[in-house]
């Protein structure tokens, strides 16, 4: 038998560069087509259970079962939906008095200018006009890129509940075929990286709609409590844009005070609104997330910054969204695959205090502090250790 051919390192670092470079390629350029494939697959493998429990306890046929549970959920989400438009259709409604309280607030702010910057209004004005001409300018490009955006979000909302149907209906057939791919003596860890991906992935994403049912309950009692207009509604809509990282929050504060200004135009009330926004966002970042949600993966706080930017060049919001999952997938198949267990190591949270390097050439200089075990497995609790595995 020959040797395997080894190449020399800068070779490796070729190829790596090559496949990275093809990988984020294709993701760029097929995001309209891989976008809603993996967010469809997060969902079924959040759906999976309620649909094995429809088979299992009720007797449901398989397809039956399936059929239900996509049914309930696309149910849920219409249902969701219906309630933010009808709310926001009522905000729409007092589109005069945003009007007219933002025209206090404008005056308000024209006069502080005035007084502290020796413009006066006529100054002003020219300046507003020379950067509306600029937004007008682009405005049609924007109108335009909308346009698009809309039509593809709802092709996804088609498109999706489809691709959930099919992942739950062939899921086995899915799983048959992974196993073909491989040798009999690997099976039994494919059947460990499955049985992790699918426990990783269902965690993140109830742990996620845990921190939007807390996020929108704090925003929703604060908001009553200072006696903002349409609490609940916008409340609920700072939960779920809460679960676009660093973004959603943003956009949802600048909702809540527009929605606001629909009651009165008391500054005070605008400046509740952002202190409320801003302690609940503490509160989610310090408490919510580091207990909920970010035990569920286990990544450290650099490599889920450096995802979630990546998403967002590649995919936008959905990639934001998507980033977290399939570092946690990457990483659970990383720490079960030799070669790539230092990678798995790179995205854990494990922050050892200190390490040292043996010197066997010189061993009077070796100066042990702690040393780090290489060999032993970085996830505990393996399922390898039970003695049944059930992917169910």
């Amino acid at each position: 038998m020959k040797d395997s051919i080894q190449f020399p390192f800068y070779a490796k670092l070729a190829f790596v560069l090559l496949s990275l470079i093809s990988l984020f390629t294709i993701l760029y350029l097929g995001q309209d087509i891989i976008v809603p494939i993996l967010m469809s697959l997060l969902f079924a493998i959040l759906l999976r259970p309620i649909a094995h429990f429809l088979k299992a306890k009720w007797r449901f046929p398989h397809v039956l079962a399936v059929t239900c549970t996509v049914v309930l959920f696309v149910l849920m989400v219409i249902g969701i939906l219906f309630f933010i438009s009808w709310q926001v259709s009522d905000i729409a409604n007092d589109w005069g008095a945003i009007q007219t309280n933002l025209s206090i607030h404008f005056e308000t702010i024209q006069k502080f200018v005035s007084s502290n910057f020796n413009l006066n209004n006529v100054e002003q004005k020219v300046l507003i006009d020379n950067a509306s001409k600029n937004v007008m300018e682009s405005g049609k490009n924007i109108i335009g890129t909308s346009l698009v955006s809309v039509s593809d979000v709802i092709l996804n909302l088609t498109l999706i509940p489809i691709y959930i149907f099919l992942f739950l209906l062939y899921r086995t057939l899915i799983i048959t075929f992974l196993s073909k791919l491989f040798q009999p003596e690997y099976h039994e860890k494919l059947q460990d990286i499955l049985y992790q991906i699918k426990v990783s992935v269902q965690s993140y994403i109830v742990g996620l709609l845990i921190e939007m049912v807390i996020v929108s309950s704090l925003t929703t009692v604060g908001f009553m409590i200072i006696g903002v207009k349409y609490a609940v509604v916008l409340g609920l809509i700072t939960g779920i844009l809460n679960l676009i990282p660093y973004i959603g929050i943003l956009f949802a504060g600048i909702l809540s005070i527009i929605a606001t200004l629909t009651a009165s135009p008391d500054i005070t009330l605008i400046i509740g609104v952002l202190i409320i926004v801003i302690v609940v966002q503490l509160i989610d970042n310090n408490l919510i997330v580091p207990m909920i949600v970010g035990s569920k993966v286990q990544i450290n706080a650099f490599v889920s910054i450096v995802g979630i930017i990546v998403g967002g060049v590649i995919a936008g919001f959905s990639g934001m969204f998507l980033a977290i999952p399939i570092i946690a997938i990457l990483k659970v198949i990383f720490d079960r695959i030799e070669s790539l267990e230092p990678w798995g190591y790179l995205m854990s949270d494990d922050l050892p205090k200190n390490y040292s390097w043996k010197n066997k050439s010189n061993p009077e200089i070796e100066k042990p502090i702690a040393i780090i075990d290489f060999k032993k497995p970085i996830i505990q609790n393996s399922i390898l250790d039970s003695d049944e595995i059930d992917l169910n």
